[in-house]
């Protein structure tokens, strides 16, 4: 009995000791700026939406390993505590049911759904909020395979620039220099920016990862994207919906600059904007999306995902 007993409390300890390993190697790692981030790209700065997005991203994740935790104790303390002794015979006694552990085991997954949806559409309501005064609209038109992008740019002078870009199919051959062969949208630092996102042709996906948004783009539908870009840099965008063929050559460059260079770069493109009269109807709609225009606009900013 005594051999039993202290076997018991060898298999106690080995279990104690290695629930504390694996808590202190999650603690360390979380000491380095990535995993403090979530592994999440662009930094806290980039957007004036990342550091509340990325808030909820990490602390969901802890609130997830927290109770994974608390299940894997629980599980492991009830196979060593009930395990079956040498000397046991028959079943053990058998409980029907226990009121109070149903009870907690249902109200609790409750609470904390509730919790994190609370969390959730209190930001995804802070980030959809509409920029009512925003100098710049970016009108991005998805297309199988490239991008349109038109501009409509109040200066603090007052004077209003529109010009427009219409991307090109890019040619991923493993050739040095195709990256800059990419379309190319260009963002003034520091100023709101209201993109209206549609599509030409099928559905697509905007999506600035280091931006930690995405939205989609839809034929026949306008969404809408609002944030403000703090940080200069060059950043990647690409679709993020499977669109065919060549969905993974369809990708485009951001650029974060200043005013002045934000102006310059319209002064370097065609002036005036282009609109729904390139798209494609799949719907065979005579008068095409023009017809079939939906504006989805709504305190929640619909359509994302």
């Amino acid at each position: 009995m005594r051999a039993q007993n202290d076997a018991g409390r060898r298999t106690r300890r080995r279990i104690t000791a290695g629930a504390l390993g694996a808590t202190a190697m999650v603690v360390l790692s979380g000491c380095s700026a990535e995993a403090q981030r979530g592994w999440l790209p662009g930094t806290r700065e980039t957007t004036n939406h990342n550091a509340q997005l990325t808030d909820l991203w990490v602390n969901s994740w802890i609130a997830a390993l927290a109770v994974g935790l608390l299940a894997w104790a629980a599980m492991i303390w009830c196979m060593v505590a009930y395990r079956r002794r040498k000397n046991d015979q028959g079943f053990p006694k058998q409980t029907a049911y226990n009121v109070p552990i149903e009870t907690m085991f249902t109200v609790l997954p409750i609470l904390m759904v509730f919790t994190l949806w609370g969390f959730t559409d209190r930001v995804q309501t802070s980030v959809d909020t509409p920029i009512d005064d925003s100098p710049l609209t970016v009108q991005v038109h998805g297309k199988q395979w490239s991008w349109d992008f038109s501009y409509s740019y109040q200066q603090p002078n007052g004077e209003v620039k529109e010009a427009h870009y219409q991307g090109i199919q890019a040619q991923l051959d493993g050739a040095e220099g195709v990256q800059d062969t990419l379309p190319t949208l260009y963002l003034p630092e520091d100023v709101p920016v209201h993109f209206e996102l549609k599509s030409r042709d099928v559905a697509h996906s905007f999506w600035i990862p280091q931006f930690l948004q995405k939205r989609d783009m839809l034929p026949g539908k306008t969404n809408h994207l609002y944030l403000t870009p703090q940080e200069q840099g060059s950043f990647d965008g690409k679709c993020a919906e499977l669109c065919g063929e060549f969905h993974s050559e369809m990708l485009f460059n951001v650029e974060v600059v200043d005013e002045a260079t934000f102006v310059q770069k319209l002064d370097e493109l065609e002036p005036g904007l282009v609109g729904d009269e390139y798209n494609r109807n799949p719907n065979n709609n005579p008068d095409g999306a023009r017809e079939m225009e939906v504006d989805l606009q709504t305190p929640r900013g619909g359509g994302s995902h």
